[in-house]
């Protein structure tokens, strides 16, 4: 099991009324495994995935990574988790504004020790960036440095991709392209893949939905 969850809450600490944005929520990812977490603005998509990925501590319940129990890691230990076993696809791209496109996209990879070259390249070219690898953030679009952030996810094959609206930046055409190549990866290296989306199309092109609603998950529907 790549990822299980169990009766994981988070709460924040507001006054004299705690704010409870995850409450009680359990779900289990195999290896190659791809679900959608869907759900209205403030349900806790993003909470959620910023617990599994170590950028927030859970109130309670258990985040297991490859049958390891990460809900207590030290900032030390959360870091080498992102760097090893978990991929990042966030909205706000993170991309290392001194790096050009190509060593943006081997960054992850490096770090990790599983850079293969001929990987990031068959990447560039099926994302649409063998022009652009040159350049430097500041000279993309945003759309663009969207693509250059889930190649460099990509590159590094983590065992777990937490994606948070990774085609949001994207055309239509683009944005089909690009999680179709996300899903091939996902089963060419065996990759569970968990995107929060709010597009029911792009939800749908997933092996499982889940559907967030006030911190909770409603009845999961039959695998596809």
């Amino acid at each position: 099991m790549v990822l299980k969850i169990s009766n994981l809450a988070k709460r924040y600490e507001t006054g004299a009324d705690p704010v409870e944005v995850l409450r009680d929520v359990s779900f289990e990812m195999a290896a190659g495994d791809t679900l959608a977490l869907e759900g209205e603005s403030g349900s806790g998509k993003s909470t959620l995935l910023h617990l599994v990925a170590g950028l927030d501590r859970a109130s309670a319940g258990q985040i297991e990574v490859e049958g390891v129990d990460i809900t207590g890691f030290t900032d030390t230990q959360s870091a080498r988790l992102r760097r090893e076993s978990v991929g990042l696809i966030f909205q706000q791209f993170n991309l290392i504004p001194s790096l050009n496109v190509q060593s943006n996209i081997a960054f992850h990879a490096r770090l990790s020790g599983r850079y293969d070259p001929h990987w990031a390249d068959e990447l560039t070219d099926k994302i649409g960036l063998r022009d652009h690898l040159n350049k430097y953030p500041e000279a993309l679009s945003g759309g663009q440095q969207q693509r250059v952030a889930i190649a460099r996810a990509l590159a590094a094959r983590s065992k777990l991709l937490l994606a948070d609206e990774p085609t949001g930046n994207l055309d239509e055409t683009t944005a089909d392209a690009v999680l179709a190549l996300m899903l091939e990866s996902a089963a060419q290296t065996h990759t569970a893949i968990l995107m929060v989306t709010h597009s029911t199309r792009q939800a749908a092109r997933m092996r499982r939905r889940l559907t967030l609603s006030r911190g909770t998950i409603l009845a999961e529907p039959p695998s596809v």
